[in-house]
């Protein structure tokens, strides 16, 4: 009986030390700012100011084209200025299969022009306009599945919600690959505005 309660010890101090890791390591990062201007659950209605990202073109959904590494290797060094710059969350994925996109949010004391150019043809540099956007936060792995849930769970509430979309759906992932997918912040975001 002794050694059933020592294994359910080191299982739950287990899970608590990779539960405490995983939020530390995603706590460690800059994130995008916003402002909740109303929570419902997991749904937010957010203000989010104009943000600089560098992005590239996802020939793969599943990103094992090279996408990821194309923006990695920008940040550390992969620019004209040589300059490395922090990695920050989400890393953002949007646009329909065809014309996938993925995105780093640059740190927020970097704005264009003062940005380094990509070496890289394929990584380019972009402002995205403030907006107030309605979204849903979710948890797993990242795959069609769950994705086309979330937004569906969305589209609902903002439908409930008398929230107009005007964009399409931009999913926001904020942990490492190796994070368990139980313990992942995923995001689905969708500007809006109110509608009748």
């Amino acid at each position: 009986m002794k050694r059933m309660w020592l294994w359910i010890f080191i299982a739950v101090v287990g899970v608590g030390l990779l539960v405490t890791g995983c939020q530390a390591t995603r706590a460690g990062y800059e994130s995008a700012p916003y402002q909740v201007v109303r929570s419902d659950g997991k749904f937010e209605l957010r203000d989010y100011p104009a943000l600089t990202v560098v992005e590239t073109p996802m020939a793969d959904p599943d990103g094992r084209d090279g996408s990821f590494m194309r923006l990695f290797r920008f940040i550390t060094g992969a620019n004209e200025g040589k300059q490395k710059i922090s990695m920050t969350t989400p890393v953002f994925m949007s646009g329909p299969a065809t014309n996938l996109t993925m995105a780093f949010v640059l740190p927020a004391k970097l704005k264009l022009p003062g940005v380094p150019k990509p070496a890289d043809a394929a990584v380019t540099l972009r402002e995205l306009p403030a907006g107030r956007f309605a979204v849903l936060r979710f948890s797993g792995g990242r795959n069609l599945g769950n994705e086309t849930e979330s937004l569906a769970k969305l589209n609902a509430w903002m439908t409930a919600e008398k929230l107009n979309a005007l964009s399409p759906p931009v999913y926001g992932y904020f942990d490492p690959p190796w994070t368990p997918a139980f313990l992942r912040r995923n995001e689905v975001m969708r500007q809006a505005k109110p509608g009748g």
